[in-house]
């Protein structure tokens, strides 16, 4: 395992494969390839968050709605497994549930292509950087490298943040092609963080316009009130985006012009140098949904 930390995931409301998941029949869930109990621990799993550290059973049977036998049974399925532990009452995650995340790290290897050129891209700007792919409607964070927090949300690796609000999201939604982007836009929960969020279908379709003439997005206060994020998209060795690169820095006046003065062309110099990367490593996403 990488000697970089795997930190616990916040939970965010809202929605990397670079593309929407096929659609599946709505009866799904009735037919013979559903596999109800798999779906039952990983409900269980996502029972536990930041503000959720140690449930009751009674307490995980509520949020994920299953009767307390059968969520009894899963909980101690996966604490014989090693992923749950049992305290009292309460139950709890283990450090050994990352492993299910490390698994997809591990396999994407755009990490280790990334990471020492965002090293010098922190340094460079003194601000955090950090990249992220598209998972249905979040962006998900695959690496960060932390220079201040500057954000009310801890964000770390495994972090989820709705896509259609946040520059490395549009970056990589700018490269959806016409009908992905209305297929994505008919899927999306759509709603203003501040009162600057861009929050209509029609707004974001003019706003993925421009991020795709002009190659890179900047938001500035639409998630969260006193954050600017300016970001450019990472490239495949096909052409298509596979991940999006930000700076975030604190919102005041003038900041739009300092990000797209001085930290754009430092995100230039980290995008060319993570892009020559792919291309002479040969590397390729693992699903690419759209090809």
């Amino acid at each position: 395992m990488s000697a970089r930390p795997r930190p616990k995931i916040p939970r965010v409301p809202a929605t990397a494969a670079p593309a929407p998941p096929p659609a599946r029949p709505a009866d799904f869930e009735d037919g013979p390839d559903f596999v109800q109990s798999l779906a039952r621990g990983l409900s269980i799993v996502r029972a536990f968050d930041r503000e959720h550290r140690a449930l009751s059973l009674s307490e995980v049977a509520l949020r994920v709605g299953l009767a307390r036998a059968a969520a009894r049974r899963c909980l101690l399925t996966l604490q014989h497994l090693g992923y749950v532990g049992m305290r009292g009452r309460s139950f709890f995650l283990l450090p050994r549930i990352l492993e299910l995340g490390y698994s997809y790290l591990a396999s994407l290897d755009l990490t280790d292509l990334a990471q020492r050129a965002m090293e010098d891209l922190s340094r460079r700007t003194g601000q955090s950087s950090s990249m992220a792919v598209l998972d249905a409607h979040d962006i998900v964070y695959v690496v960060r490298v932390p220079a201040r927090r500057i954000m009310s949300i801890a964000l770390n690796v495994g972090a989820r943040l709705p896509a259609f609000v946040t520059s490395m999201g549009r970056v990589v939604l700018a490269d959806l092609r016409e009908e992905e982007l209305e297929q994505w836009l008919g899927k999306a929960t759509l709603r203003a963080y501040t009162p600057h969020t861009k929050a209509t279908a029609a707004a974001l379709r003019e706003e993925l316009a421009r991020v795709r003439q002009q190659g890179h997005a900047l938001v500035a206060q639409e998630l969260e009130p006193g954050l600017l994020s300016i970001a450019v998209p990472i490239r495949g060795d096909g052409g298509r985006v596979v991940a999006g690169l930000n700076v975030s820095m604190p919102y005041a006046e003038g900041s739009r012009q300092v990000a797209q003065r001085t930290f754009l062309p430092a995100l230039r110099i980290a995008q060319a140098t993570i892009e020559d990367a792919i291309r002479r490593s040969g590397w390729k996403p693992g699903v690419d949904a759209r090809a």
